[in-house]
Protein backbone atom coordinates (compact mmCIF):
# COMPACT_ATOMS: atom_id res chain seq x y z
CA UNK A 1 0.00 0.00 0.00
CA UNK A 2 1.28 3.45 -0.96
CA UNK A 3 1.59 6.00 1.88
CA UNK A 4 -0.93 8.84 1.66
CA UNK A 5 1.78 11.50 1.24
CA UNK A 6 3.16 9.59 -1.74
CA UNK A 7 -0.29 9.30 -3.33
CA UNK A 8 -0.79 13.05 -2.82
CA UNK A 9 2.56 13.79 -4.43
CA UNK A 10 1.60 11.69 -7.46
CA UNK A 11 -1.75 13.49 -7.66
CA UNK A 12 -0.04 16.90 -7.69
CA UNK A 13 2.50 15.68 -10.28
CA UNK A 14 -0.48 14.78 -12.47
CA UNK A 15 -1.74 18.35 -12.11
CA UNK A 16 1.72 19.75 -12.86
CA UNK A 17 1.15 20.74 -16.47
CA UNK A 18 -0.30 24.08 -17.64
CA UNK A 19 -2.59 22.48 -20.23
CA UNK A 20 -4.03 20.08 -17.65
CA UNK A 21 -4.70 22.95 -15.25
CA UNK A 22 -6.39 24.97 -18.01
CA UNK A 23 -8.56 21.99 -18.98
CA UNK A 24 -9.62 21.53 -15.35
CA UNK A 25 -10.48 25.22 -15.07
CA UNK A 26 -12.60 25.03 -18.21
CA UNK A 27 -14.36 21.87 -17.08
CA UNK A 28 -15.16 23.59 -13.77
CA UNK A 29 -17.99 25.34 -15.62
CA UNK A 30 -19.42 22.01 -16.81
CA UNK A 31 -18.78 19.23 -19.31
CA UNK A 32 -17.28 20.17 -22.67
CA UNK A 33 -16.71 18.55 -26.02
CA UNK A 34 -13.17 18.08 -27.25
CA UNK A 35 -13.67 20.70 -29.99
CA UNK A 36 -14.65 23.27 -27.34
CA UNK A 37 -11.57 22.44 -25.29
CA UNK A 38 -9.40 22.72 -28.41
CA UNK A 39 -10.72 26.20 -29.14
CA UNK A 40 -10.05 27.39 -25.60
CA UNK A 41 -6.67 25.74 -25.02
CA UNK A 42 -5.26 26.41 -28.50
CA UNK A 43 -2.96 23.41 -28.84
CA UNK A 44 -2.89 20.61 -31.37
CA UNK A 45 -5.53 17.93 -31.05
CA UNK A 46 -2.94 15.19 -30.44
CA UNK A 47 -1.39 17.15 -27.54
CA UNK A 48 -4.79 17.79 -25.97
CA UNK A 49 -5.67 14.14 -26.37
CA UNK A 50 -2.50 13.14 -24.50
CA UNK A 51 -3.23 15.54 -21.64
CA UNK A 52 -6.84 14.39 -21.40
CA UNK A 53 -5.67 10.77 -21.29
CA UNK A 54 -3.38 11.56 -18.34
CA UNK A 55 -6.25 13.21 -16.47
CA UNK A 56 -8.62 10.37 -17.33
CA UNK A 57 -6.16 7.64 -16.19
CA UNK A 58 -5.70 9.49 -12.91
CA UNK A 59 -9.47 9.56 -12.40
CA UNK A 60 -9.59 13.36 -12.37
CA UNK A 61 -11.82 13.66 -15.45
CA UNK A 62 -14.36 11.36 -17.03
CA UNK A 63 -15.35 10.97 -20.65
CA UNK A 64 -18.59 9.86 -22.23
CA UNK A 65 -19.29 9.23 -25.87
CA UNK A 66 -22.47 10.58 -27.43
CA UNK A 67 -22.45 9.42 -31.03
CA UNK A 68 -19.31 10.86 -32.63
CA UNK A 69 -18.81 13.34 -29.80
CA UNK A 70 -16.72 12.79 -26.67
CA UNK A 71 -17.77 14.83 -23.67
CA UNK A 72 -15.30 15.45 -20.83
CA UNK A 73 -16.26 16.37 -17.27
CA UNK A 74 -14.64 16.68 -13.88
CA UNK A 75 -14.80 13.44 -11.91
CA UNK A 76 -16.34 15.31 -8.98
CA UNK A 77 -16.90 18.74 -7.46
CA UNK A 78 -13.75 18.45 -5.32
CA UNK A 79 -11.61 19.08 -8.40
CA UNK A 80 -13.31 22.43 -9.07
CA UNK A 81 -12.96 23.30 -5.38
CA UNK A 82 -9.24 22.50 -5.56
CA UNK A 83 -8.83 24.80 -8.58
CA UNK A 84 -10.70 27.53 -6.70
CA UNK A 85 -8.52 27.05 -3.61
CA UNK A 86 -5.38 27.31 -5.76
CA UNK A 87 -6.68 30.54 -7.34
CA UNK A 88 -7.50 31.97 -3.92
CA UNK A 89 -4.10 31.03 -2.51
CA UNK A 90 -2.23 32.53 -5.47
CA UNK A 91 -4.34 35.69 -5.38
CA UNK A 92 -3.42 36.21 -1.72
CA UNK A 93 0.23 35.42 -2.36
CA UNK A 94 0.48 37.84 -5.27
CA UNK A 95 -1.39 40.54 -3.35
CA UNK A 96 1.06 40.32 -0.45
CA UNK A 97 3.99 40.45 -2.88
CA UNK A 98 2.49 43.52 -4.54
CA UNK A 99 2.15 45.17 -1.13
CA UNK A 100 5.81 44.42 -0.38
CA UNK A 101 6.86 45.80 -3.75
CA UNK A 102 4.85 48.98 -3.13
CA UNK A 103 6.48 49.35 0.30
CA UNK A 104 9.94 48.97 -1.21
CA UNK A 105 9.19 51.55 -3.87
CA UNK A 106 7.91 54.01 -1.25
CA UNK A 107 10.88 53.50 1.08
CA UNK A 108 13.60 56.18 0.83
CA UNK A 109 16.98 54.99 -0.41
CA UNK A 110 19.54 54.25 2.30
CA UNK A 111 22.63 56.49 2.35
CA UNK A 112 25.48 54.73 0.59
CA UNK A 113 23.01 52.23 -0.87
CA UNK A 114 23.09 50.77 -4.33
CA UNK A 115 21.22 53.70 -5.83
CA UNK A 116 23.77 56.23 -4.60
CA UNK A 117 26.76 54.03 -5.55
CA UNK A 118 25.38 53.71 -9.08
CA UNK A 119 25.24 57.49 -9.52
Amino acid sequence: MVPLYQAKAEFFRTLGHPVRIRVLELLGDGPLQVRDLLGAVEIEASSLSQQLAVLRRAGIVTSTREGNTVLYALAGPDVAELMGAARSFLTGLLASQAELLDALRDEPAEPGGAQERAA
